[in-house]
């Protein structure tokens, strides 16, 4: 392929990766943020899967077969224990303002410069090894897909300047603010993307090899069994047992949280705490899915490339070349591109950080002379100092790749960058469990690691390339055996990778506690240790449980803050602070505890906890506070946050007394008027034909040579308003007994179709008079029941009355339907009327629902007849429900069982 249009498609690829994250920041800025979202954060954490998985594992199944499993075996191990493990990292990082896995270290064991910078150099000394191979794979990538050989290439070469341009992004999207706790949102975004990238390619490039070239996995797996080796390839026991697989899989469990990368994006870049439940299961189907094809690309490579020529790790990009497939190879190359770009971006934008925070401020900020002369320029200095250390961590890498990382394969170099930082997890665990860690314990313990790590890691990897004795291997330094560095104490039998990490972390772990217990905390390592153990208990009142004792002012404090703030930012974050703490200030100018501390907190953000501390010290006059103090202030911490969460309870529990008290107040308002409404109705339902009564008699009385057929006609209508009032009164006492549970059933075997029908029957010339369509589908031969014949008979008179009152006067249409169904009886009466409004179907059983509207139209009746229909049904152990919308009528529905038992006689 044409080297430079794969050079042209490399560039382009930075400059989309450039434009996606500047949409990115725009959204953000317009208050849209990606980043806020699960999907993102677990994305960005597949930047644990770089060039190292895209081509390594390929390479290294090819050589080692099942081995690779292990590497992804231990993050998918560990993905359940963040909730337990990152989540509390996460919640401390967020409180104190932690940036970089040096910067937690430092801020756990008191603070303290040395720890922090010795971690920084650690990681500096373990990831540039680490960067420099994904270099090796864009190089070697690039190298095959053009058929040009590398090392015919001259200084500067194409990966030299790949490398510039990988800085030049990480500069203008990593180095945007002083403030490394602000969220690189462009950067996040990019990472995410190229996640989305390598998986898709890779999965297609796999999908190529395994039902193109080839015609199945089954396929695959039946040739591969020509392979010399294919058995030991297949097989979960390797050269170094099953301790390899032991200390593979403990190595990759500590380095998804430790790692600089990871601990970026898990960390720094977490938006909410909550994302890691959705983390915990897609990161590991995203290892998953990115594993599925490595296999049969291994054996597929194995079986094209018989001969050797091709090296292992290259097969992914060199089996669509060898079938003439140059644009599924261009895409696969941008995919092994992407995994490794995303890689170098954060790692060094991390670095970066942790090199500005731990080595150059602590020098700047501790010598009186460079800080007296720069303390104006604090803030451009740390800006370009990180842009610097970004430059100079490429530069390296780039250095040792073209020196030392061309010799190995991608999987080695990346294990001894993971061994690295595998040095941090005694002093991290422990710190976030264990209150009687110490700074000394912790020192010892990481000193010692790192330099077993150094020394059985990295000086075989110096010699392997010439630059130290071979010697050194075969009869160890000056001849002493056993200090070989493979078979360090005499201890044999162990792969390289076991025997360094058995060596490192027995020792780092056995000091760390040892040296902790025979050493005693300061104040400070004491507050730190119990804030970071029991961070889910303070993180609340955070500047309430930092223990600091002295005498500091306010003008420099905020003179301090100007300085790496800016103007701007700091009168802000000051304006935070005074509504937090409406605390009137001291009469002379003295800062409150609190204020100091939360200067510090915001300073930690910018230049790193250590840093912070000096500079804060440089202005304050700190005075020393025994462990029975620091104790002492906890204890209080501890009882301020109870005493908090006691009065949030009772608040809590006020406010529901208030609403409920509420609540009740209006309900009785309701019932009083409601009872005035109901007394008004039964007051006219009462006077309308005692009135008629009254007037007849007096008439009949006054005149008793009236008609004989008028005085019928009078008697008439006074035996008829005898009987309405007689109804109504029956209907209150009915209603009466019904409530109170006085009323007794009148049980006995009916049919619910006769019931029916003798309603129906009575009603029949009402139907006829007002031209209604009565449509009856009754089952017949439904099942007895034992009930008050009466009482149903009322309910159905009431139900169908109701629905000829209601339907349309023009045509209307009642339906009376009923079935058995499952030891139920169901009856539905429907009309086509105007219908029933939410709001009324939840009060029309309300035995004062008519009186509650009778300001819009005086009603027929008292409206106590629902309720009554209701209470006779329940007291049938039945129910009873109406179902509407406006405009297409209502249809009231009751089912009573077939079997009611005879205590539903009292009701």
């Amino acid at each position: 392929m044409n080297y430079w249009l794969v050079i042209a498609v490399s560039f382009c690829y930075l400059a989309l990766l450039f434009g996606l994250a500047s949409w990115a920041e725009r959204r953000s800025a317009a208050g849209r943020s990606l980043v806020a979202n699960p999907y993102i954060y677990a994305l960005s954490l597949a930047v644990y899967c770089t060039a190292w998985t895209y081509y390594g594992s390929v390479g290294r199944a090819a050589l080692g077969g099942l081995e690779y499993l292990a590497i992804y075996v231990g993050p998918t191990l560990m993905a359940p224990l963040w909730w337990v493990v990152l989540r509390k990292i996460i919640r401390i990082c967020k409180v104190q303002r932690i940036t970089t896995i040096a910067d937690f270290i430092s801020s756990r064991y008191g603070k303290d410069v040395k720890l922090g910078s010795i971690a920084t150099i650690i990681c500096v000394l373990g990831i540039v090894p680490y960067i420099s191979i994904q270099l090796k794979a864009i190089a070697s990538s690039l190298f095959i897909l053009t058929g040009r050989a590398g090392a015919t290439e001259a200084f500067p070469d194409t990966s030299f300047f790949i490398t510039l341009g990988l800085g030049l992004f990480t500069i203008v999207y990593g180095t945007r603010h002083v403030e490394a706790t602000e969220r690189h949102e462009g950067m996040v975004t990019a990472i995410a993307f190229e996640s989305v990238l390598k998986l898709v390619v890779f999965l297609v490039a796999g999908v190529f090899v395994t039902y193109g070239v080839f015609k199945g996995f089954d396929d695959i797996m039946r040739q591969a069994r020509s392979l010399p080796d294919f058995e030991q390839l297949m097989s979960f026991k390797t050269e170094g047992g099953y301790a390899q697989w032991f200390w593979m899989v403990v190595l990759s469990m500590m380095a998804i949280l430790f790692l600089p990368r990871q601990f970026q994006v898990a960390v720094v870049e977490n938006v909410n705490e909550e994302h890691l439940n959705k983390a915990m299961w897609l990161f590991p189907l995203y290892l998953f899915a990115i594993n599925i094809f490595v296999l049969p690309i291994a054996f597929g490579g194995d079986l094209l490339f018989r001969n050797g020529t091709v090296d292992a790790d290259m097969f992914v990009l060199a089996i669509p070349l060898s079938q003439g497939q140059d644009l599924l190879a261009l895409l696969v190359y941008l995919g092994g591109y992407s995994a490794a770009t995303s890689m170098v971006i954060v790692a060094t934008i991390s670095l970066s950080v942790m090199m500005s925070n731990n080595l150059i401020m602590p020098l700047l900020v501790g010598i009186p002379a460079l800080k007296n002369r720069y303390q104006h320029k604090l803030t451009v200095i740390l800006l370009y100092s990180r842009r610097l250390c970004i430059l100079l961590v490429l530069l390296l890498a780039y250095l040792y790749y073209k020196g030392v990382a061309e010799y190995y394969s991608l999987l080695e170099i990346g294990l001894v960058s993971f061994a690295a930082v595998a040095q941090f997890a005694p002093a991290i665990i422990g710190g976030i469990f264990w209150k009687e860690g110490t700074r000394y314990g912790a020192l010892t313990g990481i000193l010692v690691g790192a330099i077993l790590w150094f020394y059985t890691l990295v000086v075989p990897s110096i010699v392997g390339v010439g630059l130290l004795p071979a010697t050194i291997l075969a009869e160890g330094p000056l001849g002493i055996s056993w200090l070989k560095p493979f078979e360090l104490f005499g201890l044999e039998g162990m792969d390289y990778i076991s025997h360094a990490m058995f060596w490192s972390m027995f020792l780092n772990t056995g000091l760390y506690i040892g040296v902790s217990l025979l050493t005693r905390q300061t104040s400070q390592e004491r507050n730190q240790a119990e804030v970071f153990v029991d961070i889910f208990k303070y993180s609340t009142v955070f500047e309430t449980s930092i223990v600091w004792k002295g005498t500091a002012y306010i003008p420099d404090i905020r003179s301090l803050l100007v300085n790496f703030l800016g103007e701007k930012r700091a009168e802000s974050a000051l304006k935070t602070y005074r509504r937090k703490y409406p605390e009137p200030e001291d009469a002379t100018g003295k800062a409150d505890p609190k204020l100091v501390t939360y200067a510090e907190k915001l300073l930690a953000g910018v230049i790193g906890s250590s840093s912070a501390r000096i500079m804060v010290a440089s202005v304050a006059k700190e005075e020393k506070i025994s462990i029975d103090e620091v104790l002492h202030i906890l204890r209080e911490s501890q009882q301020l946050i109870s005493i908090n969460n006691e009065l949030r309870r009772k608040s809590l529990e006020l406010r529901k007394a208030t609403q409920q008290l509420s609540s009740a107040n209006e309900q009785l308002r309701l019932l009083d008027e409601q009872k005035d409404e109901f007394l008004s109705t039964v007051t006219h339902e009462l006077r309308t034909p005692l009135t008629s009564i009254r007037a007849l008699s007096e008439i009949l009385y006054d005149n008793p040579d009236l008609d004989r057929e008028d005085q019928e006609h009078f008697l008439h209508t006074i035996v008829k308003e005898s009987e309405r009032l007689t109804r109504l009164i029956t209907h209150v006492l009915d209603l009466e007994k019904f409530e109170s549970g006085k009323y007794e059933l009148n049980l006995s075997e009916v049919r619910i179709e006769e019931i029916v029908q003798e309603s129906l029957d009575a009603l029949e010339s009402l139907v006829q008079e007002k031209n209604i369509e009565l449509l009856v589908d009754v089952q017949h031969e439904m099942p007895a029941i034992r009930a008050d014949r009466d009482r149903l008979i009322q309910v159905m008179v009431n139900l169908v009355s109701n629905a000829i009152k209601f339907c349309n006067p023009d045509n209307g249409q009642i339906s009376v339907s009923g079935y058995y169904l499952d030891g139920m009886i169901k009856i539905n009466v429907s009309d086509n009327g105007k219908g029933i409004d939410e709001e009324a179907k939840k009060q029309v059983f309300d035995k004062f629902y008519q009186a509650q509207n009778q300001n819009i139209r005086k009603p027929e009746g008292s409206g106590l007849g629902l309720a009554i229909s209701k209470k006779i049904i329940e007291s049938h152990k039945g129910q009873m429900w109406v179902e509407s919308e406006v405009g297409k009528g209502a249809r009231f529905s009751f089912v009573v069982p077939v079997h009611v038992k005879e205590e539903a006689a009292k009701v």
